[in-house]
């Protein structure tokens, strides 16, 4: 059986942004013609360190997923990365997913272990410590930086990220 999956994308925070990687690869997900019923998106949220987990934890303990992949955008990396922790002053909360598992084989996706001090890992930090505190159902998350997205790299970005969210549709 498939597990439910929340997808979560941000929107811009510099005016410079036409828009922003992590939603404008959330928005093809949205266009494959046979995407599983099972995800579930909130898309474009605040770059704002208390309203995003807000309005993401809500959605958590609405929908009950069984993963959270929170996405945010990396404009100076080149690879997608999936961050192994997230960190709130002394304290650090790593995932519960077997990141070496999820991106085996996969051709431009890295493990990364800096979620980057901003609304990101904010965002991180707030689900992993919401779900460690939370008894009602297990459930697990991962965020992923999404690089800036051109014409030479979506395809393999976006091959990458749907065999991710594959994998974790069966773990």
């Amino acid at each position: 059986m498939r597990r439910k999956i929340l997808l979560t994308s941000f929107d811009t925070w510099l005016p410079h942004q036409i828009s922003n990687s992590s939603d404008d690869l959330l928005e093809r997900v949205c266009q494959i013609d046979c995407i599983p019923s099972s995800l579930t998106f909130l898309r474009k949220l605040p770059v704002d360190f208390e309203l995003a987990p807000a309005l993401a934890l809500a959605k958590i303990a609405e929908l009950q997923p069984d993963v959270i992949v929170c996405c945010g955008m990396a404009e100076g990396r080149e690879k997608l990365t999936v961050e192994s922790r997230a960190v709130c002053g002394d304290d650090m909360l790593q995932t519960s997913v077997d990141l070496e598992k999820i991106i085996s084989g996969l051709s431009v996706t890295e493990i990364s272990h800096e979620a980057g001090k901003f609304v990101c890992e904010a965002l991180y930090y707030s689900v992993l410590n919401y779900l460690c505190s939370s008894s009602c159902w297990q459930s697990q998350c991962i965020f992923v930086h999404v690089p800036v997205l051109s014409d030479e790299n979506m395809e393999p970005i976006l091959a990458d990220f749907l065999a991710i969210i594959e994998r974790l549709g069966f773990i």
